[in-house]
């Protein structure tokens, strides 16, 4: 493992390690981790409410962590953040790799144990808490680890997770045997590509000077990667998991848009919904996570909700901060 942290393209106090993984059939393969710490508390200032807290962040499709204020909105808190960029996405991409690409979501385990292995060099586990933070396919993804890994995190919290299929168990149901075939027989078989640049250009609509970030769209196109056949199997895979039942025992937060909107072509009516995922199946699905499901819907939000247009944006982080405090912090 690469025992050595370096300043990330994101600078002011992020900082990245590269966690060699075992290679496959394209080659070397790597994660990457990202770190931002909290700054250091003075004696004579009261303990926050996080300090004892350590979140891993996953993001999603055709992505990679770049959102500097939702981990500061955390560190600002006293919690240490970290966020991950699994195998062949982001600052994890190399050369010859079939961007995103795995057959099963387990895969990722991998990946996950190595970032807190890392973590725990520095002290996660002796007496710290693990939030689980997970965007669309990230928070699937996490989700499932939560799962099948119980008594290790204490909290999952979920920014639009993709839980379900655009058009709900039913259309799922119906194209799973042929996804299941194709996926087996072509599994690097290019799927269809339906994403035509709106959600990007919905993003740039409701971008704000004062709350500013910056996307490297070499690793975050503009129009989604190619996603292929036995991704999109896995991925329905997830979803039948889901629907099944999981027993995540810790309380799980799901943060989603009040509306979705399944485009063809540009409207304004696009920078105030989530045009990826179909909320209101993804909001049933996730009551069958656990026994302890907030779900929280926010009006105006896009997929990703903390970069949504700034009434939506600062809607989102108060019901975060809200669950946080109850759900979290020390008393």
């Amino acid at each position: 493992m690469d025992d050595a942290w370096r300043e990330d393209v994101l600078g002011d106090g992020f900082h990245q390690r590269t966690l060699p993984l075992r290679p496959d059939d394209e080659g070397e393969v790597v994660a990457t981790l990202v770190r931002a710490l909290p700054s250091r508390r003075r004696l004579w200032h009261p303990e926050r409410a996080l300090e004892d807290v350590d979140v891993l962040y996953v993001h999603g499709w055709s992505d990679y962590f770049f959102q500097t204020r939702l981990a500061r909105s955390f560190t600002d808190r006293g919690a240490r953040f970290f966020a991950l960029d699994l195998r062949k996405y982001g600052r994890s991409i190399r050369p010859g790799q079939t961007l995103g690409f795995v057959a099963d979501l387990g895969t990722y385990d991998e990946d996950i144990a190595a970032a807190l292995a890392v973590m725990r060099e520095d002290g996660a586990g002796r007496g710290r808490r693990l939030v689980l933070l997970g965007h669309s396919t990230g928070g699937l993804t996490l989700t499932l680890w939560a799962h099948r890994h119980p008594g290790v995190a204490s909290a999952v919290i979920l920014n639009a997770p993709w839980l379900e299929l655009q058009f709900g168990a039913r259309s799922r149901a119906a194209i799973t045997p042929v996804a299941e075939l194709r996926g087996r027989l072509s599994p690097l078989a290019p799927a269809p590509q339906i994403d035509l640049g709106f959600y990007a250009r919905a993003q740039r609509e409701v971008f704000d000077d004062e709350d500013p970030y910056v996307v490297d769209h070499a690793w975050r196109p503009e129009i989604a990667m190619t996603a292929h056949a036995g991704w999109i199997r896995a991925v329905l895979a997830g979803h039948a998991q889901v629907a099944a039942g999981l027993a995540i025992e810790v309380p799980v937060l799901v943060l989603l848009s009040t509306r979705s909107i399944l485009p063809t072509r540009w409207s304004e009516a696009l920078t105030g919904a989530d045009t990826v995922i179909a909320v209101d199946p993804v909001a049933r699905a996730a009551l069958h996570l656990g026994r302890s499901v907030t779900i929280e819907r926010i009006d105006g939000a896009l997929h990703d909700v903390f970069l949504s247009r700034r009434a939506a944006r600062t809607d989102a982080y108060a019901r975060l901060e809200r669950w946080l405090d109850g759900m979290l912090a020390r008393r």
